[in-house]
């Protein structure tokens, strides 16, 4: 019953009058999340099953609490070449909410979205934030993916777009496929991430290279963000100009997609 009026709150407020103050938050955090048919369903589930459990961490319990007001506010997003809000936002201000947005995520079915647009999920869910009944001090975005950008414009054009309107974008290379490559993805994602995906105060990212990882990754990667402490002694990711063929092709997804179509 308080989940139902905790989400019936937040359609009244998205849908209501926009002269609605909106609410104080610490942190709005946008969990946007890999779907694309080259993230295998086995590897899906697992991924799921890691921002489910992270949610009944004391963990990420106690960050939330740490915070100048207690409480955040969430919505999790899954994506490939289009995006989807799978939650809307939600507040999260101690360990009974905590539970009901986890048990609320388990809920939702596994979806599939054909090709990889990190760009158009930047759009996408930049416009959340313009939707949000919420205020928060910082914004971010949290990305995962195991491929480059290969529909859209390029990523470093979204992240720049995104980084302008002071909104932080963190990232989740998933490098499962090191060794056996497939067609969609590459080695040194990881790279791809650093220098054409995050941007913003105190960006940062986290890799996972084996499927068992994923739980404390994803834990590890939230906790952050959310304390706010960890990313604010990082340094701030740089913004650099996409580049082709020097320092680091931001357009490699483009190019692979190029090549396939044109066999």
């Amino acid at each position: 019953m308080v989940l139902r009026s905790v989400l019936l709150a937040c359609a009244f407020l998205l849908c209501g009058s926009t002269s609605a103050e909106p609410f104080r938050v610490d942190l709005e955090l946008v969990l946007a999340v890999d779907v694309s048919y080259s993230m295998e369903l086995d590897e899906q589930r697992i991924q799921r099953q890691g921002y489910v459990a992270a949610f009944l961490e004391p963990a990420l319990i106690e960050a939330v609490a740490n915070g100048p007001l207690g409480r955040i506010a969430v919505t999790y997003v899954e994506w490939g070449g289009a995006a989807v809000q799978v939650t809307p936002w939600t507040l999260i201000d101690g360990r009974g909410t905590a539970a009901q947005y986890s048990e609320l995520l388990g809920r939702q079915p596994i979806r599939r979205i054909a090709f990889t647009s990190i760009s158009n999920t930047l759009a996408f869910t930049r416009r959340l934030f313009d939707l949000s009944p919420f205020e928060g001090s910082r914004r971010v975005i949290d990305i995962s993916g195991d491929g480059p950008n290969n529909s859209g414009v390029p990523a470093p054009v979204a992240r720049n777009s995104t980084v302008a309107r002071g909104i932080t974008i963190d990232g989740l290379p998933i490098m499962l496929k090191t060794q056996q490559p497939d067609s969609a993805s590459i080695p040194d994602l990881d790279a791809y991430y650093r220098e054409c995906v995050i941007g913003g105060d105190g960006a940062f990212l986290v890799k996972v290279t084996d499927s068992s990882e994923f739980a404390k990754a994803i834990l590890r990667k939230l906790v952050t963000e959310i304390s706010g402490q960890e990313v604010s002694r990082l340094d701030r990711a740089p913004v650099r100009p996409a580049q082709y063929g020097k320092d680091y092709n931001c357009f490699i997804g483009e190019e692979m997609q190029e090549r396939m179509i044109g066999r």
